[in-house]
């Protein structure tokens, strides 16, 4: 998508239009965001484009659905190309893709009954918005079966896989887990502070109040909070309010200067209260050699095991959070032991060879499967 904070990237004359799902404009310019993201023939018309340019032996999606739009699916089967897709979210089976209503997870939808979107107003609180996504959902699954033209879907975790397939998501899904290149993660075992981290998005969805109340009255433990969002100024707020001593945020970090605020820290919390599909953050802090206290929700336990990688505990439980923690304090001779474990399991499933070799498997049997197709 065109932004003013694009580097300067080969084909950007190509992108889409830039949009705002969240601004304020007339009421033409949001009900032609509105008809966009039922289909765009903007985004065709320039996937067009860039196809006649690369020519490319294999289209592989990530998150397209609102900015680009699954129109651009329509350009890419007119030529016969094979198409896979990385589920980031629930956006296949969810109109909100987050699968949260009213703050709790939610599995209304299960079997194409979308308008449960707009009965609960699942996106961000507003009718119109919800009305929208409840509208793309059933053209694009129901009429257009638009989606039927992706030869492959790829799940990163098991819990997202089978969640889908349990929703009714039609078409093969793989599992293939993320990655990171170790070569550009140093291990630290041993820690330089008695603190733990949290890091990423200030959301309602990521727990991060109940991971606040967990620390308050630890004693000698601080807890940072790296990231943004919505709800960082106020928990800020709060903190301040109710005088905890012991919590501070950090604003947003990345690249070297967050990996040193992780290597700092003795394990990393993700306290997740949403179906989190396989946290990459969690698999850079297995690379820097931290074990972590996470959510047993979502991808979360695929990653986090019990008493080997870190510690797991009830989403959105206080106490139980609050416990974990405190274990691993006391247990705090046997932290840098379960981050060599973690560092060894990024090392031996999670690196970029691995994957890359899953990947090159998985294109080619979704290259066979729209060979199939063609000759049928």
């Amino acid at each position: 998508m065109e932004h003013p904070d694009n580097p300067d990237y080969r084909y950007s004359n190509l992108f889409v239009s830039l949009v705002d799902y969240n601004g304020t404009g007339s009421l033409v310019s949001k009900a032609k965001a509105a008809m966009d993201i039922l289909y765009s023939f903007e985004a065709r018309k320039k996937m067009s484009a860039i196809l006649n340019e690369i020519k490319p032996d294999l289209v592989h999606l990530n998150n397209f659905a609102h900015q680009i739009g699954p129109s651009v699916l329509d350009e890419i089967k007119k030529r016969d190309i094979p198409t896979v897709m990385t589920m980031r979210d629930y956006k296949m089976v969810c109109p909100a893709y987050t699968m949260i209503a009213n703050g709790e997870a939610c599995e209304r939808c299960t079997g194409g009954r979308y308008y449960h979107c707009g009965i609960h107003k699942c996106t961000k609180g507003s009718l119109f918005k919800s009305l929208v996504n409840v509208a793309e959902m059933y053209l694009h699954h129901r009429v257009l079966h638009i989606y039927d033209k992706i030869d492959l879907y790829i799940s990163p975790s098991r819990f997202l896989k089978n969640k889908v397939e349990e929703m009714g998501l039609k078409g093969e899904v793989a599992y293939l887990p993320n990655c990171v290149d170790v070569n550009g993660f140093e291990p630290a075992y041993k820690w330089q502070e008695r603190s733990i981290v949290y890091v990423g998005r200030i959301s309602h969805e990521k727990g991060i109040e109940t991971l606040i109340h967990a620390v308050k009255g630890i004693a000698g433990l601080k807890l940072k909070i790296i990231g943004d969002g919505p709800l960082k100024e106020a928990l800020e707020n709060m903190v301040r309010i109710e005088n905890i001593g012991n919590v501070a945020f950090l604003g947003y970090r990345t690249g070297q200067d967050l990996h040193d605020e992780i290597r700092k820290s003795m394990f990393l919390v993700i306290p997740s209260e949403w179906y989190e599909n396989n946290p990459r953050t969690v698999i850079e802090a297995f690379a820097l050699g931290k074990p972590v206290v996470g959510a047993r929700i979502g991808g979360i336990p695929e990653l986090v095991k019990d008493l080997e990688t870190g510690l797991t505990y009830t989403s959105g439980d206080v106490e139980d959070l609050k416990e974990k923690i405190e274990l691993m304090l006391d247990a705090i001779d046997r932290i840098p032991e379960m981050g060599k474990l973690a560092r060894a399991h990024v090392e031996q499933e999670l690196n970029s060879e691995v994957h890359y070799h899953r990947l090159m498997e998985l294109y080619h049997r979704a290259a066979e499967k729209a060979a199939m197709h063609i000759n049928s």
